[in-house]
């Protein structure tokens, strides 16, 4: 196999341009994100989705058709502390968390583990590729995604469609070119090359952030405790829940054994009560008729 390859983004210098999305749609050939979508036979010309309303975010998340998503968080001070609250209009020192997020290619990867079909697999870039062709439309991965990255579409598998996402422009790195969204990033935000020197790279940005005081800066996913370890990594400027990212996202069948244990154990506890409740009746009852008899 090659040797792992994958995203940095640093989102302290991600300025919330959207060529990333863009390049994306183009490169893998998606559809607009519509209401409704035209007829091929143009007899429908489809319609436009309203507008979210959030800020500059008008994707508001990923999507079947939106494999790669910029969020837009606006952080402020009230009262001295931080808040997320964009509708107070007391708030101050208004500052942009911009940050486009896409699959992270997990090393231990809950999607692969629950695919019943194999239609998902791991690539020789080290990257988590779906194959349409064999994909079966049961969504098992998309439950066991802690990230909310996989989404169906489509009309195969008798309207159930299959699961779509990033995949890492796989076509692309097979002959040896940039992923399309890092391609296009015009302030190097979205980084792709090997994981190690990635690591290599972000390491010294945050020493550099801190050095000049942003001692916020953070790694997320660079290392094995994420799942692993993510081949999409991330500076964050903010705790990962601001950017809805799950702090300690857990592997599915990481809970199976202690989930059937407290079942095994409740089980066993509701057992045990209606033994003594039976029992109780019926001293109760034998009671009753002792005292009946001596009446």
């Amino acid at each position: 196999m090659s040797q792992p390859m994958g995203f940095y983004t640093d989102t302290s210098v991600c300025i919330g341009c959207k060529a990333c999305q863009v390049a994306c749609h183009q490169w893998n050939d998606l559809e607009a994100e519509l209401a409704e979508q035209p007829a091929a036979d143009g007899s429908n010309p489809g319609a436009t989705r309203a507008l979210t309303g959030m800020s500059y975010d008008n994707t508001g998340s990923l999507s079947a058709v939106n494999w790669r998503h910029v969020r837009f968080i606006e952080k402020s001070e009230l009262n001295g502390q931080a808040s997320y609250e964009p509708t107070d209009a007391s708030r101050d020192n208004l500052q942009w968390l911009m940050m486009s997020d896409v699959c992270k290619h997990c090393v231990n990867a809950p999607c692969l583990d629950v695919c019943p079909t194999g239609a998902i697999m791991r690539t020789e870039f080290d990257s988590v590729y779906i194959q349409q062709q064999v994909c079966n439309g049961c969504r098992d991965c998309m439950a066991a995604c802690p990230f909310g990255v996989i989404h169906m579409s489509g009309s195969e598998n008798e309207g159930k469609g299959t699961a779509k996402k990033c995949t890492l422009c796989y076509d692309r790195m097979q002959h040896g070119l940039t992923p399309a969204c890092a391609q296009a990033c015009p302030t190097a935000s979205i980084q792709f090359g090997p994981i190690e020197e990635l690591r290599q790279r972000a390491d010294a940005r945050v020493k550099q952030l801190h050095d000049q005081g942003l001692t916020q800066a953070r790694l997320y996913g660079a290392d094995e405790q994420i799942l692993g370890g993510l081949n999409a990594f991330y500076l964050l400027m903010d705790e990962p829940e601001v950017y809805s990212l799950p702090s300690n996202p857990k592997l599915p069948s990481r809970t199976v054994l202690p989930s059937s244990l407290w079942s095994i154990g409740s089980a066993l506890a509701m057992a045990v009560i209606g033994l003594v409740s039976f029992r109780k009746r019926r001293m109760d009852r034998f009671a009753e008729e002792r005292r009946e008899e001596v009446r």
